[in-house]
């Protein structure tokens, strides 16, 4: 009987240490860093993995100071790997609140799993995405081709007068 109860309180104590652990508070600076989309999952369709199994996921870096990046990456036929900028601003998280590229602030459209995961929303597409651990040279030029995203106003139009008259 004593093994029993011993067995029952030792059960309910690492329930209750993981349940504490699960609501451990992240800290908003964890953010910062560079980070790789794990899966994507549209309401009502399969989970779709990214990386190696699929060819495709997406980039995202978050500056100490607010810069912000983001772009998807897929391999070719011939196995390099295709950056496709998409776009380039700043960002802001604190207590849940989220926003890029001066849009508006979304409460727990993202949300800190913990320091290396966070689960994120955008309109009916749930992500998860994972910190990652690349060489600051591939960060940087990740990030300018992102930059380069953000086309001048008269580049923009000399483009447009000149490739889609």
């Amino acid at each position: 009987m004593k093994t029993k109860m011993m067995l029952v309180m030792v059960a309910l104590l690492m329930a209750a240490t993981s349940v504490s652990a699960q609501n451990a508070k992240v800290d908003d600076k964890e953010l910062v860093g560079v980070w790789m989309l794990e899966s994507m999952q549209w309401e009502g369709e399969n989970k779709t993995l990214c990386g190696k199994e699929s060819g495709y996921t997406q980039f995202k870096y978050y500056g100490a100071n607010g810069e912000y990046a983001c772009a998807a990456m897929s391999l070719s036929d011939n196995g390099n790997v295709v950056v496709m900028p998409h776009e380039y601003g700043t960002y802001t998280f604190k207590d849940g609140w989220y926003s890029e590229c001066g849009r508006e602030k979304i409460k727990d459209a993202m949300v800190m799993v913990d320091k290396n995961t966070f689960k994120g929303t955008w309109k009916t597409r749930h992500d998860i995405w994972k910190k990652i651990s690349i060489s600051e040279k591939t960060v940087k030029y990740i990030v300018d081709c992102c930059k380069l995203k953000n086309t001048p106003a008269d580049v923009e139009q000399a483009m447009k007068q000149a490739l889609f008259k």
